[in-house]
């Protein structure tokens, strides 16, 4: 890419991606948090279970894809433009332009294509990333005899932060690829019917053309690209939240 296409080609679609953080990343870590905080304050502050940890971050997830499905949609569009052939790309100019002209020629609820697999897709990234975090905190600290008084320590939100990472691509990787290639398929040509109906006709495709190992292609770049931002999001997040509550007193 960078030798045909320069280096600015493996930034294309970085406006989307910024809105889409802006967006759906602080809605999702947002609501997870007030929703756990709620369910362990219910808990008469006791740790609760990783079961809801896990409902807490598939309810935040799906509301937050909800908000965010058109950055989504518009990063999608951007970075398979830039990859097609030059005869059948588009030219979105940024993420503005890929929205308005998506809206333009196929209707609003184009914005909202793959909505489906897109809800599943952070359902599991949320239950994947911080739930699984959550979980790995209370067991590192245990590792570590952190008492987490006030706060992880450093070294236990690392040992967290890794395996978040981790389980954050694995439990994702499935229903990303599916959801790209739904709001990434056009129709045919000549009969101008779409390659696939829907998720489960998507996912039945992958498997009977690729095999089970087809839903985790691209496993190493995927994993490449969201783990690190899993652990630096939840380092981050971490770091953000102990100063806000000690500037507040909260």
């Amino acid at each position: 890419m960078v030798k045909s296409d320069g280096i600015t080609s493996i930034y294309k679609g970085v406006d989307a991606a910024i809105g889409r953080q802006l967006v759906y990343g602080t809605a999702r870590i947002g609501l997870h948090r007030a929703i756990s905080d709620e369910l362990k304050k219910r808990n008469d502050g006791k740790a609760i279970s990783f079961g809801m940890k896990a409902l807490s971050g598939m309810a935040s997830g799906s509301i937050a894809v909800c908000i965010g499905t058109p950055f989504d949609i518009a990063l999608v569009r951007l970075q398979s433009d830039s990859m097609a052939p030059a005869a059948e790309r588009k030219n979105y100019k940024n993420v503005m332009d890929a929205l308005t002209r998506t809206v333009k020629e196929e209707g609003p609820a184009a914005l909202y294509k793959g909505l489906a697999p897109n809800i599943l897709r952070g359902m599991s990234m949320n239950v994947g990333q911080l739930a699984c975090y959550d979980q790995a905190k209370e067991m590192v600290a245990k590792l570590l005899n952190d008492p987490m008084t006030n706060g992880p320590a450093f070294t236990t939100q690392i040992g967290a932060s890794l395996v978040a990472g981790f389980t954050a691509a694995a439990f994702s990787m499935p229903f990303d690829l599916i959801k790209s290639r739904l709001m990434a398929q056009k129709p045919d040509p000549i009969s101008g019917k779409m390659p696939y109906s829907g998720v489960v006709d998507c996912a039945a495709s992958i498997l009977k053309t690729e095999g089970p190992l087809g839903l985790f292609s691209g496993f190493s770049a995927y994993y490449g690209r969201c783990a690190p931002h899993a652990m630096i999001v939840l380092l981050c997040t971490e770091s953000i939240t102990s100063g806000y509550r000690k500037a507040w007193g909260y």
